[in-house]
């Protein structure tokens, strides 16, 4: 027998032994092997089982969110005006606000660990405005200013600034405002945040401030060929007003 297969035979003997060692440590511990089994089992049902249950409470918080969503753009009518037949109207916008309110809440509250919720919370905020409940209004968009989601966060803080403003606190407000003009998030642009600072500035009879954030804005938004962007376009506006009346 050459050495060769002296050494093939050697790894054969090692594979078996190997492989004996092997079963009768299973034979031994099979109750504790088919514990580990169990577990591993365990830990893949749940995981499936808590995604099921998150799609399934997403699922629902989009349908109340839905409804809310439906209820907050009914239409308005004055008192004594016809409506079609099975139309729902409201007779205020406070009244509209309240019963949406009373949804978006309930929502925010029930699933507020979902898209539907956070955005539940959101439309709460702006109805508590619409209320003039604003202390309620403010707990609630300081919430979702401090979303981890940073294009809801920045609506909630824009909302904030307006309330704010609203409230008369302005420098409250100014410092949102230029917060968000050094971000760009999809919700809340840089150049928005901008047009509504200049807009305080000139309610306030700041209107040098105001002309120069309108100035730069309209020099600096522009697209690849030099075209007035949104915002650029609406600062051009502002500096440049056309008459009133017919043209």
């Amino acid at each position: 027998m050459d050495n060769a297969t002296k050494r093939e035979l050697k790894k054969q003997d090692q594979f078996v032994s190997l492989t004996e060692h092997g079963l009768d440590w299973a034979s031994k511990n099979r109750e504790k092997t088919a514990v580990l089994a169990g577990l591993v089992v365990l830990v893949i049902l749940a995981a499936v089982g808590g995604y099921s249950w998150f799609e399934h409470r997403t699922n629902a918080a989009a349908t109340d969110f839905g409804a809310a969503m439906e209820t907050y753009q009914t239409p308005l009518v004055t008192p004594g005006q016809p409506l079609p037949p099975g139309m729902k109207a409201y007779n205020s916008a406070n009244e509209r606000a309240k019963a949406a309110n009373a949804q978006f809440t309930a929502v925010a509250s029930q699933y507020g660990m979902t898209r539907p919720g956070k955005l539940a919370l959101y439309f709460a905020g702006l109805t508590y405005m619409e209320e003039g409940q604003n202390g309620s209004a403010e707990d609630a968009l300081k919430k979702v200013a401090g979303s981890w989601d940073h294009d809801l966060a920045a609506l909630g803080e824009l909302a904030l600034a307006q309330l704010y403003q609203q409230t008369g606190r302005d420098a409250q407000a100014a410092d949102i405002y230029n917060k968000l003009s050094n971000g760009n998030t999809v919700t809340v642009p840089s150049g928005l945040a901008q047009l509504q600072l200049a807009d305080m500035y000139s309610a306030e009879g700041k209107n040098d401030k105001a002309k120069e954030i309108y100035a730069k804005l309209k020099d600096k938004d522009k697209d690849a060929k030099g075209n007035p962007g949104p915002a650029g376009s609406v600062a051009a506006e502002k500096l440049n007003p056309r008459p009133e009346g017919p043209q």
